[in-house]
């Protein structure tokens, strides 16, 4: 049975919105809030997204930093270059997207080879259904809910039927599947997603530019995911 299934819900605070000049303290309140079990990493190259975000070598400084899981998106092209790499300073997840790789099953393999979970993104315009090629190789479908490359963007409003959707393929398949939002993602959409089948919450400014602070960030999530269960 998935996670969504039983009604668990992770949150997966963005660094794209936190304060790199104070990352290492910034970690260490999502650690000690208790509400987040993985740290999501978008690490962009300025050619598959406009932006350039930072590199692979902010992996291990994570790692040093925290005990959570780093979950990578690699919003790059030729993302296999970095595979090894990334298992090698102990990060759990990797997400490729389907729109960068033209050998995507080659590459979801070599990341499940290598010990990490494979994840498979997918664009807006994309159909959610060109994922059920790759499946088998498949432990998490990020559905973007905003347009890769921007944090603080608004949330897709069409995005709930994709993640009902996405749920729907993983729920077929003979393995657990995550369902991973990521964009737009805040109090008032959270609750949507989370009925449609997203178990995985991907946020940045609702946690690092909460009014509150972090630890509010992640409470006030946590509830909203929550608040149809």
């Amino acid at each position: 049975m998935s996670e969504a299934a039983r009604g668990v819900v992770s949150l997966a605070p963005s660094i794209l919105a936190a304060d790199f000049a104070r990352l290492g303290d910034q970690m260490a309140a999502v650690e000690l809030a208790g509400f987040a079990d993985r740290i999501h990493v978008d690490i962009m190259d300025g050619q598959f997204v406009p932006p350039i975000s930072f590199g692979t070598l902010i992996c291990p400084a994570l790692r040093s930093a925290t005990r959570l899981d780093l979950d990578v998106h690699l919003m790059i092209v030729r993302p296999d270059r970095y595979f090894a790499e990334l298992a090698e300073v102990g990060v759990r997840t990797v997400s490729v997207h389907l729109e960068a790789c033209p050998h995507v099953h080659r590459d979801l393999g070599e990341i499940r080879r290598l010990g990490m979970r494979a994840g498979l993104a997918l664009n807006p315009g994309t159909p959610v259904d060109h994922a059920s090629e790759v499946l088998d190789l498949v432990d998490q479908i990020v559905v973007m809910t905003v347009n890769p490359g921007w944090g603080g963007q608004p949330f897709l409003e069409g995005s709930v039927r994709r993640v009902a959707a996405a749920r729907a393929l993983a729920d077929a398949a003979e393995h657990p599947i995550d369902i991973e939002v990521d964009g737009g993602i805040t109090v008032r959409t959270a609750p949507a997603v989370v009925a449609a089948g997203a178990n995985v919450l991907v946020a940045g400014s609702a946690v690092f530019n909460h009014p509150g602070g972090i630890a509010a960030g992640l409470r006030a999530l946590e509830e909203a995911a929550q608040a149809l269960r």
